[in-house]
């Protein structure tokens, strides 16, 4: 046996095994394609926020048409707006959260889209559930949370959040949701206009009860008038 044989052997396992281990990585990396978000100011409470979505195309023979984003508590779809998107592409608001969709992007291209925050809210981390659709019907789903120690295979875009700065003033209530009236110029408020005709009502009523008053002062005076003159002339 050639002395070099055994090397030449163990050159083939190694070349064997790299091929193999190559492979493995090739078949898995659909599988790595993932949905994240970042920001350049990752604070609580910090106000005018962009974030940045990024999703990772894994199709090979579709592209993106339209990214769902479920906004997580403390913030309201009211409170975000459009930055950047793809060319062509619409922001919608939903019940939980936006849509964001168009024409459909090259196969391999991924979905960057930007949403500006008007204040993000106090807490630690924002979870950003979101499902992609390709132009082909196929959904991909990256909504679920960390259970324990075991790592979903999907996970949601997870933003963390450094603490609050000391003098941060708490959320104010969304744009979307205050409930205040503004009249229109001319008119009033329905309670405005009751409460003027009721002063109306009142003052009419008041005039009323005065000029009975008068008169009947003054038809007592005519009568006592009569009277003494009746009187006198007897």
């Amino acid at each position: 046996m050639s002395p070099n044989h055994p090397a030449r052997a163990a050159g083939r396992v190694l070349t064997t095994g790299a091929a193999a281990l190559t492979a493995v990585l090739t078949l898995a990396r659909p599988a790595s394609a993932h949905a994240e978000v970042e920001a350049g100011t990752a604070r609580a409470l910090a106000e005018n926020v962009t974030l940045t979505f990024v999703s990772e195309a894994e199709s090979d023979s579709a592209g993106f048409t339209r990214i769902r984003v479920v906004l997580p508590d403390g913030v309201a779809p009211g409170d975000i707006t459009l930055t950047d998107a793809p060319t062509g592409w619409k922001l919608k608001t939903t019940a939980d959260g936006y849509t964001v969709a168009g024409p459909v992007l090259k196969t391999g291209v991924d979905a960057v889209h930007k949403i500006r925050i008007r204040q993000l809210p106090d807490a630690e981390q924002l979870v950003f559930k979101t499902v992609e659709t390709y132009s082909d019907g196929e959904i991909a789903r990256w909504i679920e949370l960390p259970n324990g120690a075991v790592e979903p295979e999907q996970p949601a875009p997870v933003l963390e959040l450094k603490s609050a700065v000391a003098d941060a003033v708490p959320p104010r209530p969304s744009p979307s949701t205050r409930k205040t009236f503004e009249p229109s110029p001319g008119t009033r408020p329905a309670a405005e206009t009751a409460a003027a005709q009721d002063d109306g009502a009142a003052t009419g009523a008041l005039v009323g009860s005065v000029v009975v008053a008068l008169l009947a002062l003054g038809g007592g005076a005519w009568w006592l008038a009569r009277r003494r003159t009746s009187s006198d002339a007897g």
